[in-house]
């Protein structure tokens, strides 16, 4: 019997909670809105950020069932959207290479295409596993 691995891992969803006044794991977990709250409200304060780190797993189970598994790693994807996003290196992964040279040639258009694919990384990878 093959195991099929999932979309997320909860390991790099709880490294992304280390940060999480900043909603990284929120975003990662296809939760924009209560990212972008974190992001302007540190977490809620720290409340929201302390009680997410037992709210993970369930993150994750719901995260595995609604975004496809395939081709492009969601994680590969995630880290390098994090790291490398402005530069567009992400895209580039994904297949997107006119975006992604137009991401490195105007530092992810201005840093709005970056703010972009935070909100939509999560569907965008879903939408390439489903083909």
């Amino acid at each position: 019997m093959a195991i099929e691995e999932g979309s997320h891992s909860k390991a790099i969803g709880y490294i992304l909670w280390l940060f999480g006044f900043t909603g990284s794991h929120r975003f990662y977990y296809g939760k924009p809105i209560t990212g972008t709250i974190y992001f302007f409200t540190l977490g809620l304060l720290g409340i929201g950020w302390l009680i997410d780190l037992f709210l993970i797993p369930a993150m994750d189970r719901q995260a595995e069932l609604r975004f496809s598994p395939g081709p492009i790693d969601y994680n590969l994807t995630w880290i390098l959207l994090t790291f490398l996003g402005l530069f567009g290196v992400h895209r580039m992964y994904m297949g997107k290479w006119i975006t992604g040279i137009v991401y490195l040639l105007t530092g992810g258009l201005f840093g709005l295409g970056y703010i972009y694919d935070y909100w939509t990384l999560n569907e965008q990878i879903a939408l390439i596993n489903r083909r």
